[in-house]
């Protein structure tokens, strides 16, 4: 029995030397952690400090500059006051020396007891006139500042007058060309109403006065299916002899115009106020953008300068009928053409 206590005892397994190892290794590790953060946090106070430093040391050359010009507009304006005072002393000091002379003169003829009074007054005298002396160079000082001040005062004006009649030549000058820019742009909107006009007499004689072909304001407009299957942006064989026209009557429009009309033809697509979704173009205002450029880029092939054209897209948000009919779907389904400048 012995013998087999003595296995069983052999067969159990110490597991504390392991536990103490572990329990040593995780206390290391939290004392590592925590001494990493008490020096990352003495940086950041470092840091922080140095900037409140900082921060304290600009507020402080804030303040000592704005005493600075506190006591430098003071100053400015307390001269003409004590000036005014200086003067007043120096009046007070000659007052008190002339009193003085006649005590001395009165004196000179009392014989020698007075000789000890006379010295005396000649003491005061003399701590008089030195006195006034004094008085006098501030007042000449002071003199001068003022003098400087006016001179300062004289040119500021002066300067100031100058800019006032610069400004006034600026703005007579901006005024007159104002008015010469408004009468210049209003005798080009009139040439220019004169060859929109022109171009569209033309348009309207060649195509003659069909019903889904007509003048609205100053814009041709054209409904989209002259141009367009429904849902579709690719040009129909009669769009295309339409468009012929009106690429022929641009040509020639353009050797009319002089160059410096800076002339475009604006093409608009519109679409009605049916929402569209096809593989194509998820909305209108895609459908109608697409239309709007293939005009663009047709009248393009057919030689009309790329500058003088441009294309935009309304979609069903510049309706001409506001009806929910179907005659208003189709008047609202067009192509208009703008004569314009850009």
């Amino acid at each position: 029995m012995a013998l087999a206590r003595a296995r069983r005892g052999d067969s159990q397994f110490n597991y504390w030397p392991g536990f103490v190892d572990a329990l040593s290794t995780l206390v290391l590790s939290i004392v590592f952690l925590l001494s990493v953060f008490l020096v990352v946090q003495f940086f950041l106070s470092q840091e922080v400090s140095g900037k409140d430093k900082a921060l304290e040391q600009l507020n402080a050359k804030i303040a000592q500059l704005t005493e600075m010009l506190s006591l430098e507009k003071l100053g400015k304006l307390n001269l003409d006051d004590q000036l005014a005072q200086l003067r007043a002393g120096l009046a007070s000091a000659e007052a008190e020396r002339d009193r003085v002379k006649g005590l001395y003169e009165g004196l000179a003829s009392a014989g020698t007891d007075a000789a000890g009074k006379t010295t005396e007054l000649n003491k005061a005298l003399d701590s008089e006139r030195q006195v006034s002396g004094r008085a006098l160079a501030q007042i000449e000082v002071l003199n001068q500042q003022i003098s400087a001040l006016r001179r300062q005062l004289a040119a500021l004006e002066e300067a100031l007058d100058a800019s006032e009649k610069r400004d006034k030549e600026s703005q007579t000058k901006i005024a007159d060309l104002g008015q010469r820019l408004n009468v210049a742009l209003a005798q080009r909107v009139q040439e220019l109403s004169r060859y929109r006009s022109e171009f569209f007499g033309r348009l309207r004689a060649i195509l003659g006065n069909r019903p889904d072909i007509r003048i609205v304001g100053d814009r041709f407009v054209v409904q989209s299916e002259v141009f367009f299957d429904t849902g579709q942006a690719m040009l129909l064989p009669d769009g295309i002899a339409q468009l012929d026209t009106v690429a022929n009557a641009l040509l020639d429009l353009d050797k009319k115009i002089p160059s410096e009309i800076p002339w475009v033809l604006r093409v608009d697509g519109h679409t009605d106020v049916r929402p569209i979704n096809s593989p194509i173009f998820k909305s209108n205002w895609e459908l109608s953008a697409a239309r709007a450029i293939s005009v663009v880029q047709y009248l393009n092939a057919r030689g009309v300068p790329t500058q003088r054209l441009v294309a935009a897209g309304f979609a069903e948000y510049q309706p001409l009928d506001s009806g929910n009919t179907e005659d208003a779907y189709r008047r609202n389904r067009r192509i208009e053409l703008k004569l314009t400048e850009r």
